[in-house]
């Protein structure tokens, strides 16, 4: 049975943080890191001490962790960023939440004592015999110590205490991954061996000027040397002291959202009873209950949402989403008796058909959207309609002649506002044939089902492709990954506007002039222009054979990403580090990482996914450059190749790593560790190691990935967490079988038997069966310890 650690978290906003820049602001941004691994980095929020981020991420984690912290940060285009605080959260603490933590949190003082790191692997064996009693330490290695010295390195020695004895081991130069291998030996008095204290062994930064710095402790209890007289093993590094202290909201708060989930997964047969009822109720559909009915009951809606996504990725994998969504828009569309409120709740269907249009639909969304807000994104123009936030000051960039009118900035932002309209509803119309098959054939379906109830042509495709796919991705582009940075407030006002305008282009303009916005009228003209466009793109879009998207497969051979990278060239080591790496373009199928000198070279080189052993991040000293990472691969003869490549920042970096290793997760031949630094000058930058075929020095992380619309489907992951939410509506599946008059036994499965009764009965197997699992490996891990 597969562990599956899945954490989720929600950077909302801050609030009162200290200036640190001269204008008394700051320009702050969030680092996020699980165990000290930087794994997210927010968009700086310039001048504001009170930012919103409104950033979410999902990451996948199945080897477990300790910690997430959060290092807010303020922004310096001169000098290194400086620090405002921090916020930590132990594994414990987050999973002690059963419903998630959303709350403000204080920030509280960064003590580099405390920025500890790593895994120390000791030795610790207690000697008695007639002449003398000792305790030996062995001293084997360490791995992914802090770097504390501007090389990004540290000089590491350690030292073992007890009582008042102590002992060091030498001092290994510049390596976060030292190997000392030294035996130090402590001699004890005899009346020590009855004491109650504790063996310390910690690991300190040597530095010839200045004080040492702290890499971490290890503490072990004096006691458990008698119970077990060796100890041998990888020990983690602890900080100095929990000095972490509330400064009373001094240096401002954090609104979280955080969300452990720790799911055990079951054997595939095991939710194939499941599979087949949500099967069933699309293939074989009743005007009575089903499964998905029954579901949507029990759902509460705050987790809609991620029960809908879930519910589109299992369809999906079935080759069954158009049947799904067809099914729900069908009960949706028989229990709506207005067309204009159709679609406008938070019910399963409507979260479905945006979760759908995520999942299928964000490469087509950035090819179509993507150069223009590229371009709104770099003009940043000052554009206003709004006669009571137009500011005469922002407006020097519209004219060198002097001061302008409130009319002038008017007639100049329509005049820009219609242009960039207009570049976006050509985009949109003339990308039928971008559009993916099985979208176009669920709008095909949606479209039959409203025309039949309603008579209504237009009005729920249009919904849903602009007022919730394009015109929320335009307004905020950095939560659809159209962009790294959220906008400025310049930009950001300009998008809305945008969105407004493209709202009112997907309403088909049947709302024109009814709302409180009247300074929105200069666009109404090109808004109404549009309509005749949008409803021939419509048409276009839904005149589909419906067999090509019957049976859809998710997530085919296509660019999962693309785009600039800086590759390292095979002579690097003799170069310079500034022209060891030669911008390339780079194309990541679920196949296949291809790289040519452009997009439209006709020669491409590519390595094979099945290939791929290993995708790693590089550390900063190897080649004196930040964001670097390596994807390590084995020929067929089996020799190891490594290929460094450096990514523009931490974000791009993170996503390229996830993606590489999202492709790659079921590979056969993954390495179990690598080197985190390069091979150079007869040595390994990281472990000071000559052989350059030696063993890793540090663990992959390759089974951690961010969770995305890209994300391969994995049918019992989706499975167990459809099971989890009905195992807690059980409840009220047992009063809906009540309330049909029929008593539910749900060990017993009978022809004709109700749903909430399948349902149950399969609640119970499943409930069953991880009961089973889980005594087994109780008793596999007492079998081990009592036989090791």
């Amino acid at each position: 049975m597969a562990k599956n650690t899945s954490l989720y978290f929600r950077i909302v906003e801050g609030r009162n943080l200290p200036a640190k820049d001269v204008s008394g602001t700051s320009d702050p941004y969030c680092i996020v890191k699980v165990d000290n691994e930087v794994v997210a980095r927010t968009a700086t929020v310039w001048k504001n001490l009170n930012p919103f981020w409104g950033e979410e991420y999902t990451l996948h984690l199945p080897m477990g962790f300790h910690s997430l912290s959060f290092h807010v940060m303020d922004e310096d285009t001169i000098g290194h960023d400086d620090v405002i605080g921090k916020i930590t959260l132990s594994k414990e603490a987050i999973g002690s939440q059963s419903k998630g933590l959303d709350s403000w949190l204080n920030l509280t003082r960064v003590d580099p004592d405390d920025e500890v790191q790593g895994e120390i692997h000791l030795s610790l064996e207690l000697l008695k015999d007639t002449e003398k009693i000792s305790l030996r330490c062995q001293v084997i290695e360490a791995r992914d110590l802090a770097p504390r010295d501007i090389s990004g390195t540290s000089d590491p020695f350690a030292r073992v205490i007890f009582n008042n004895h102590s002992a060091e081991t030498s001092i290994i130069k510049k390596t976060r991954f030292p190997h000392w291998g030294e035996t130090l030996e402590l001699e004890l008095d005899p009346e020590e061996l009855s004491e109650e204290g504790t063996v310390t062994v910690e690991v300190w930064d040597w530095d010839m000027v200045g004080k040492n710095d702290f890499l971490g402790k290890v503490e072990i209890p004096f006691a458990c040397l008698h119970k077990t007289p060796l100890l041998e093993g990888w020990f983690r590094l602890l900080p100095l002291g929990n000095n972490e202290v509330d400064a009373g909201g001094k240096l401002g708060a954090l609104r979280l959202k955080v969300r452990l989930v720790e799911d055990r997964i079951l054997p595939s047969v095991y939710y194939q009873p499941l599979i087949d009822l949500l099967v069933e109720s699309v293939i074989s559909p009743t005007e009575d209950s089903s499964a998905l009915t029954m579901l949507e009951e029990v759902t509460t809606v705050e987790s809609r949402q991620d029960v809908a996504m879930t519910l589109v990725k299992i369809y999906l994998g079935q080759g069954l989403v158009v049947p799904f969504l067809d099914y729900l828009n069908t009960r949706e569309v028989n229990h709506t008796t207005d067309p204009n409120t159709l679609f406008r709740s938070n019910s399963l269907a409507s979260k479905a058909m945006e979760q759908f249009m995520k999942a299928v639909g964000m490469l087509y969304l950035h090819e179509v959207l993507k150069p223009i807000i590229n371009r709104i994104f770099d003009e940043k123009k000052y554009i206003e309609l709004d006669p009571c936030k137009i500011d005469l000051n922002r407006t020097r960039r519209i004219s060198f002649k002097g001061a302008v009118s409130e009319a002038e900035v008017r007639d100049s932002s329509v005049e820009m506002l219609q242009g960039y309209l207009t570049s976006i509803i050509e985009s949109i119309v003339g990308s039928v044939d971008q559009c993916p098959p099985v979208m176009r054939v669920a709008f095909k379906q949606l479209h039959k089902r409203v025309e039949e109830q309603f008579d209504v042509k237009y009005l729920a495709i249009s919904g849903f492709f602009f007022l919730r796919f394009f015109a929320p991705a335009i307004l905020t582009p950095k939560l659809f990954q159209l962009r790294d940075q959220h906008a400025d407030t310049r930009t950001s006002r300009t998008l809305l506007l945008l969105a407004k305008a493209l709202q009112s282009v997907g309403n088909l303009g049947l709302q024109l002039g009814h709302g409180k916005e009247q300074w929105m009228a200069p666009l109404h003209p090109i808004i109404l222009r549009s309509v005749a466009s949008v409803k021939d793109f419509l048409d276009k879009l839904i005149d589909i054979d419906h067999d090509i998207g019957k049976r859809a497969v998710f997530m085919p051979s296509v660019t999962v990403k693309e785009g600039y990278l800086h590759k390292h060239k095979a002579e690097g080591p003799q170069l310079l580090s500034r022209f060891a790496f030669k911008k390339r373009y780079f194309w990541l199928t679920s196949e296949t990482l291809s790289y040519a000198k452009t997009p439209d070279w006709q020669v491409r080189s590519s390595i094979p996914i099945q290939c791929v052993c290993a995708v790693e991040r590089v550390d900063e000293n190897a080649f004196q450059q930040q964001n670097v990472m390596q994807v390590i691969t084995q020929d067929n003869d089996g020799q190891l190749h490594t290929m460094y490549i450096q990514c523009k920042n931490v974000n791009e970096l993170n996503q390229w790593l996830s993606a590489i290793r999202k492709v790659s997760i079921y590979n056969e031949r993954m390495l179990p560790s690598f080197h985190p630094g390069a091979h150079r000058s007869g040595k390994w930058t990281c472990c000071l190691q000559a052989d350059r075929a030696v063993t890793g020095c540090s663990r992959t992380h390759s089974a951690v990935t961010l969770g995305d619309w890209s994300d391969p489907l994995d049918p019992d992951v989706e499975t167990q967490t459809i099971y989890k939410q009905l195992l807690q509506g059980r409840d009220k599946l047992r009063s809906v079988e009540e309330t049909n008059g029929a008593e539910c036994n749900v060990q017993l499965l009978k022809p004709g038997q109700s749903v909430a009764a399948r349902l149950l009965a399969v609640i119970e197997d499943l409930e069953q069966a991880h009961a089973t699992f889980q005594r087994r490996e109780k008793e596999d891990a007492t079998s081990v310890i009592l036989n090791p």
